[in-house]
């Protein structure tokens, strides 16, 4: 993500403290060191059951799956069913066709500033529409701007679903359910 490196280690422990006290075993992947080793993250996902997808900017997430080569190696995961995907905030948005529009809410732009690259808002394909999440969810500050992505999508017929702070949009072969 696009956070200080004490600030992003600090979210990191919290999470996989988070995980841990729900008897998981999580450890920390981080895409930045599969950069052109693709074999050896599909390697290092296939010893794992689930991969936790966790908060931060969508297009930083979707320019490290882009580099580490996971915006082939994870679709490929998904589609054979070999491995859980979870998550939150752009976890499942990076899953959608297009993160067109996202860059209402997450900075595209940093992208260029921290790597050079052009932001990619081709999402990854695995969904067959976009998610938003934060919507109606008071609490978060990106609420009112997802709730604002939600309403640009709709009007302009873009397939999406939206997610409330709290929902998880649950998967299970051809069984979808927002619970």
């Amino acid at each position: 993500d696009d956070q200080p490196p004490d600030i992003r280690q600090q979210t990191v422990e919290r999470e996989l403290a988070a995980l841990s006290a729900l008897q998981l075993r999580p450890t920390e992947l981080d895409l930045r060191c599969y950069a052109g080793e693709p074999d050896a993250l599909r390697e290092h996902l296939a010893g794992n059951d689930a991969l936790w997808v966790r908060g931060g900017n969508v297009f930083m997430l979707r320019h490290a799956l882009h580099v580490s080569g996971g915006d082939t190696v994870l679709p490929d995961l998904l589609r054979r069913d070999t491995i859980a995907y979870a998550g939150y905030s752009p976890g499942p948005c990076v899953l959608a066709p297009s993160l067109r529009g996202l860059e209402a809410v997450d900075d595209a732009a940093a992208v260029t500033r921290i790597y050079g690259a052009s932001p990619i808002f081709d999402g990854l394909g695995v969904l067959p529409y976009a998610i938003v999440p934060h919507c109606r969810s008071p609490d978060h500050p990106e609420s009112a701007a997802c709730d604002q992505v939600a309403a640009r999508y709709a009007a302009a017929d873009v397939p999406h679903r939206t997610l409330r702070d709290g929902q998880a949009l649950v998967i299970d072969g051809a069984t979808e359910a927002i619970c």
